[in-house]
């Protein structure tokens, strides 16, 4: 099979298994998709989930996320892990927000990298489900199973979103990487592989993967 081939078979089988890609993470715009995405950084997004309706009844624009202390912030964070960093990235984003782009979370992958907290990761999340700008964000579910099916050779998250861009349509890669996620956690989970199910791997997958699956 071809790389070709292989991403072809993907979209197939991924269309079918999720026609539908609700965004997991709870949010009601782009500020607080953005705020959701940051807090998601080494956090589950079930974690995150019951974490942000708690900072959101507080603060769910940046003008009100600027009148809470840091502290305040962090603590409500904390079951979200590395909340000194997050809170101050939160609180010191928001007031950019309100400095630079008159309170409107921009809508550019330079602004917003520029923002304290914002990797190219989270930029592309917010990019992609918050304005429709196509963009093929990598987490590690994405990193993992394209290495796995031999799309990209696994050298980094950089050459994996490449060699993804350069073989799917541009026009799937919103939905694409949403169903990627959504089929590594349901059907190949990276602590406990649930082999049997992961299908698709039996079907592509190289050599190495092969191996694993026996």
């Amino acid at each position: 099979m071809t790389k070709k081939e292989k991403a072809a078979y993907i979209m197939v089988e991924l269309d079918r298994l999720y026609p539908e890609t609700p965004v997991p993470l709870i949010h009601e715009d782009a500020y607080t998709l953005l705020i959701a995405v940051l807090l998601s950084a080494q956090c589950t997004d079930e974690r995150v989930n019951k974490i942000t309706p708690l900072l959101f009844e507080k603060a769910k624009t940046p003008h009100e996320m600027i009148t809470l202390e840091i502290e305040e912030i962090k603590e409500i964070i904390r079951p979200c892990g590395l909340s000194p960093a997050k809170s101050a990235a939160i609180h010191r984003l928001s007031e950019l927000i309100l400095e630079k782009h008159g309170g409107q979370v921009p809508s550019t992958f330079e602004e917003l990298e520029a923002l304290p907290g914002v990797g190219h990761k989270t930029a592309s999340v917010v990019m992609s489900q918050a304005f429709g700008v196509p963009a093929f964000p990598v987490d590690t579910h994405i990193h993992r199973l394209l290495t796995r099916w031999g799309i990209t050779s696994g050298k980094n998250v950089t050459q994996t979103e490449l060699d993804a861009k350069a073989l799917f349509p541009k026009n799937k890669w919103n939905k694409l990487h949403l169903q990627i996620i959504f089929y590594g956690r349901s059907h190949s989970p990276a602590r406990s592989p649930l082999r049997t199910q992961d299908f698709i791997t039996a079907k592509i997958g190289t050599a190495d993967a092969q191996k694993a699956l026996k």
